[in-house]
């Protein structure tokens, strides 16, 4: 979460939500296919991001992104805090968005980021104005991250809270992002849909246990990252640097103490035993797949001989069997005709 360091000497800020507090974003495939275009026909291999509006629904905290369009969106690289937002266009666009589907409404906006950046809150401001009348709950600020080199989930979703701090016996309140946990969800038809794109771009090469494979290694890359996130936050509260978040510890210190004891007796003997049988499973599994090559082998050698020809040359003797015989035919024929 951003938020703006204060003095040794200045009392904590405290985050006070704003009315209608979001607790989860499900976020639907449409919505990734949709961002994923627009980055890859407006700012692909550039450094240049691009910015949308999400539609969907809100029930009791749950933001559901069911759809999205894209916005005229503008930075100026030299000067961050200059960037051009087509207000018409969404404007425009919503209108006609609302003939097709009036269920959906405005929920928030996305950015294919990957990171917050310094015109979000005023996008935030400015996607705020077009949401319908009297509606509690505030947009959300969702990053789309469309490298293909994410192994994680490609959504980061976040809501936007008030810190109020005390500094120089003021009381200041500052608009800043907080974290807000995002899934996937898909109703049945999108999931039939995504069923058909997987169809069309798996690999018939690649075999199910080399699927499996690469799962479990981009499980542990992703493991790994989520690791080295927490060990970053961890270091930057003790310098001072990042604000400490109980609820954050907390989870950390649930974490450790769900973790197992290895150095038990029992745990290592029921590792070992585990390792082993899928040990020996391997070694049966490369045993019989060595046996039934040789034995692929041997049956090409008794077919074809040691050349690999012995059929071929089969096969052309009764050919030119069959040739001499029809000629031989021919000839008593011409023979009986001639009689």
């Amino acid at each position: 979460m951003n938020s703006m360091q204060i003095g040794d000497d200045d009392e904590p800020m405290v985050e006070a939500p704003l009315l209608g507090n979001i607790d989860e974003v499900i976020m639907h495939p449409l919505v990734l296919l949709s961002a994923a275009d627009h980055y890859h026909r407006v700012a692909r291999g550039t450094r240049k991001r691009v910015v949308g509006v999400l539609l969907g629904t809100v029930s009791k905290g749950k933001v559901d992104c069911t759809n999205s369009f894209a916005v005229p969106f503008e930075e100026d690289n030299k000067n961050a805090s200059v960037f051009y937002l087509d207000h018409n266009y969404l404007e425009n666009m919503l209108i006609m968005f609302r003939k097709v589907s009036a269920k959906e409404r405005v929920v928030g906006f996305y950015s294919t980021g990957p990171q917050i950046r310094q015109n979000d809150l005023r996008i935030h401001e400015i996607v705020r104005r077009f949401l319908p009348p009297k509606t509690m709950t505030p947009p959300i600020f969702c990053i789309i991250d469309v490298r293909p080199n994410r192994q994680s989930i490609p959504t980061t979703a976040y809501k936007v809270v008030e810190e109020v701090s005390t500094k120089d016996g003021q009381r200041q309140i500052q608009l800043s992002f907080a974290h807000v946990p995002s899934i996937m969800g898909a109703i049945e038809a999108e999931e039939v849909g995504v069923e058909h794109l997987l169809r069309d771009i798996n690999d018939p090469t690649v075999s199910t246990v080399a699927s499996l494979i690469k799962g479990k290694i981009a499980g542990l890359a992703t493991l790994t990252e989520k690791l080295m996130e927490c060990k970053d936050y961890l270091e930057a509260c003790v310098r001072g640097d990042q604000k400490v978040n109980p609820e954050i510890v907390a989870n950390l210190q649930t974490i450790l103490n769900l973790l197992p004891n290895l150095n038990t007796e029992e745990m290592v003997r029921s590792l070992l035993i585990k390792t082993n049988d899928m040990q020996l499973a391997i070694y049966l599994a490369a045993l019989i797949r060595s046996v039934i090559a040789l034995h692929d082998l041997i049956n090409n050698r008794i077919q074809y001989g040691e050349d690999g020809m012995g059929g071929i040359l089969e096969e052309e003797k009764k050919e030119d069997g069959a040739e001499t015989e029809k000629k031989e035919k021919d000839s008593k024929k011409k023979t009986e005709e001639k009689k």
